[in-house]
């Protein structure tokens, strides 16, 4: 762990909110205000398969990823209905289910997204839509349904899309790249239409060294996850 938040934190500068001194008799107003905004938090959804659910790794990507905003200074609060990680992470909520498809997530996520209400979305899903070889072809397409449904419970949004990690077996990463290469084409045209939607390429950043199994990352690839996410996201807030 100490390697990779050796990477992250260089990048981390102070919090966004800055306080100016308080006029002579508009002090309480504005300490109360102050107040208030401290305290709101922006809720994040981790949302996938198991790889958010961290998979080998309890807490998985989501570990590194809470320290580098924390110390960032942005309040931060994961929402979901499922729950792990070790104790050096405290907010251990997230919506990963391992073994999930594309399609099982779009079933079940209106009713998520109306409980845990969040602002920020981290979707991360399709691996096993590959490694079961379930209609390959419509993948992408099923995505893109999977986020009209995600901007119909939450129009406003911040719905950051990563590329799934590279499978170590030459036949599984082929699909794997042209999955790849379809959801981002399909974001990119969804961006040009004003859609809040960030294209977060964590294929690049991964080699079969980060895998524990040739599928599912392992400490490291976690790690390198979480540096990808943290970066895309100081570049929206």
């Amino acid at each position: 762990m100490a390697g990779i938040l050796g990477v992250l934190f260089p990048l981390i500068g102070t919090g966004c909110t800055i306080e100016s001194a308080p006029e002579p008799g508009v002090e309480s107003q504005t300490t109360d205000t102050s107040m208030v905004s401290q305290q709101q938090s922006i809720r994040v959804m981790p949302l996938g398969d198991s790889i958010t659910d961290g998979y080998n790794v309890p807490g998985g990507y989501r570990i590194n990823l809470w320290a580098a905003l924390e110390e960032r200074g942005d309040r931060i609060e994961f929402v979901g209905s499922q729950e792990n990680g070790p104790p050096e992470l405290p907010d251990r909520n997230h919506q990963g289910h391992s073994g999930w498809r594309i399609d099982e997530l779009h079933r079940r996520v209106g009713d998520w997204l109306e409980t845990a209400e969040p602002d920020v979305i981290l979707l991360l899903i399709g691996t096993n839509d590959i490694v079961q070889g379930y209609s390959l072809d419509t993948a992408p397409a099923r995505l893109n349904a999977l986020i009209d449904e995600l901007f119909h419970h939450r129009p406003q949004a911040q719905i950051f899309v990563g590329s799934i990690p590279p499978i170590d077996e030459a036949d599984l990463n082929a699909r794997v790249e042209a999955y790849n290469q379809a959801i981002a084409q399909n974001i990119q045209a969804r961006q040009s239409q004003g859609d809040r939607l960030t294209f977060v390429d964590l294929y690049s950043g991964l080699t079969p060294e980060d895998l524990a199994d040739g599928i599912h990352p392992n400490r490291q690839g976690h790690d390198k996850i979480a540096q990808m996410w943290y970066e895309a996201w100081t570049q929206h807030h």
